[in-house]
């Protein structure tokens, strides 16, 4: 029985991942190198820190992680507030919290990068009833750990197997599933999703979920 629906922000909620993207590969042209396809799945639902170690491991830059981070920063923090919602986001959560549905966003984001994505969209996130984020001082570790899931789960007073999930990544998924809930991943149209059989459903877009498939109210 679903009772409490969770959500992850980049890439399932907003459309920051572009913006990611676009970032990542302009700092590692910098460098002479390429941020690709594989790269970008790797990195995907990551703690920011773990996501840019994986990075400049991968590509063999010259640089920290943290100081990569200085570089990329420069560049996305002026895009943030440019983030717009994916289809079929709003409709969903207005639908749900029109008929009391608790829902909670729980993402790898610091309270910092989350502000600056969702200055434009504070109407919205009423429709939220908690936010659980990256940098929580109680979360030991990030995705694909199922620590951010389960405190989610505990502020909202939930079981685990009363939550259904969304999510875009690999991490996401697994994070989802070790915490014991059911995920519905909607993955980016670039990614293979065979990889993503262990999800309850996969999606093209949130405007394919059917509520009613999860004993949730019909839209009408």
């Amino acid at each position: 029985m679903i009772t409490h629906i969770i959500y992850d922000l980049d890439g399932l909620l907003l459309d920051t991942e572009s913006l990611h993207e676009r970032v990542n590969k302009e700092v590692a042209q910098r460098y002479g190198k390429t941020f690709n396809q594989e790269l970008k799945m790797a990195i995907a639902g990551r703690p920011t820190l773990d996501s840019a170690k994986i990075l400049v491991e991968t590509l063999g830059l010259p640089i920290t992680p943290k100081e990569y981070l200085v570089e990329r920063n420069k560049l996305l923090y002026p895009l943030y507030q440019t983030a717009e919602a994916l289809p079929g986001t709003q409709k969903l959560t207005q639908h749900l919290f029109n008929h009391n549905i608790p829902q909670a966003i729980a993402s790898s984001s610091t309270r910092h990068h989350f502000e600056m994505k969702t200055i434009r969209h504070q109407q919205w996130l009423k429709h939220f009833q908690i936010t659980t984020l990256g940098d929580d001082a109680e979360i030991a570790q990030g995705k694909p750990a199922p620590d951010i899931f389960l405190l989610a789960a505990k502020r909202l007073n939930v079981a685990p197997q009363n939550c259904l999930v969304f999510e875009d990544s690999l991490a996401g998924m697994e994070a989802a599933i070790a915490a014991g809930m059911s995920v519905v991943v909607i993955p980016d149209s670039v990614f293979d999703k065979k990889l993503f059989q262990k999800a309850h459903q996969v999606f093209n877009s949130m405007t394919e979920f059917k509520p009613e498939a999860w004993s949730l109210p019909k839209f009408k």
